[in-house]
């Protein structure tokens, strides 16, 4: 009799457990998600990760982690689901329309020289010639008998489809051009390299390289505001199902005027 209790008593313990064990672990919803990760445009995340530290000094029980990659892998990563939240700087092709869009920032594109280089202003017929391969020498738009070195993004980069749509508009880049992973080695080569010329986001432009006028309006943040200056693009954050719990509670601090104040704080354009 005893043994028919104890084996009563064991199988009754375990299936309370399966059934409670299991009850528990669906409780764990996004609701209740205290990590989340953003991934992609490594022109975004700098903004993204001052947002990130923000947000965290507010709710301390909260992880955010900020990762690069280029725009192509934010949008992949959000569709994929392997990052809660991806990150483009350029508008989405229509075959990678269906995830969830909020424009977090506006940002403009700016063309970069050597600070040494007496060039200040180029059309966008000349950026594309030079871009493709035409015009060689800086002589030929009115510099130095010197070569050019031009410098690029990778493939998959937001700021280069941005690039090749605002200005190449179907040509392309040229083979011999110096490619670059991401925003900061871009602007190292140009700060290094007398003749070089590439394209970096307009708010992470500082005195080791120069930006030049396009078409005479100056790459400003006024200019980007009232549309002057059209070489210019959205930062995006993205999700694959519409956000709940804490990457809503981000996204919604990315917009709100805190997370709006911080957009200015880089030169960006904010969109709230």
């Amino acid at each position: 009799m005893n043994k028919k209790v104890v084996t009563l008593f064991l199988i009754i313990s375990m299936l309370s457990f399966l059934l409670f064990g299991c009850k528990s672990s669906t409780v764990q919803g996004p609701s209740s998600k205290k990590s989340i990760t953003v991934a992609g445009s490594t022109s975004v995340q700098p903004l993204a990760d001052d947002l990130a530290k923000a947000f965290m000094q507010k709710h301390p029980d909260t992880k955010i982690e900020v990762q690069g990659g280029g725009s192509g892998v934010g949008i992949k990563s959000a569709r994929d689901g392997v990052a809660d939240i991806g990150t483009s700087s350029r508008e989405l092709k229509p075959e990678e329309k269906g995830l969830k869009e909020f424009k977090i920032a506006i940002d403009g594109i700016a063309i970069v020289v050597n600070p040494s280089n007496p060039i200040k202003n180029l059309t966008l017929s000349q950026i594309r010639n030079i871009y493709s391969g035409k015009i060689k020498n800086w002589k030929d738009v009115g510099g130095k008998d010197a070569q050019i070195v031009v410098v690029t993004r990778e493939e998959g980069s937001g700021t280069r489809g941005a690039f090749e749509e605002l200005v190449m508009k179907g040509e392309s880049i040229t083979d011999s051009a110096v490619v670059q992973p991401s925003t900061g080695a871009v602007k190292q080569s140009i700060s290094q390299d007398p003749n070089a010329i590439g394209f970096i986001s307009m708010g992470v432009v500082d005195s080791t390289v120069k930006a030049v006028s396009i078409e005479g309006v100056e790459a400003t943040e006024e200019n980007v505001k009232n549309g002057k200056y059209k070489l210019q693009r959205p930062f995006l954050f993205l999700t694959k199902n519409k956000p709940t719990g804490l990457v809503k509670d981000f996204i919604d601090f990315a917009l709100s005027s805190k997370g709006q104040a911080i957009v200015e704080k880089y030169h960006y354009i904010k969109v709230k």
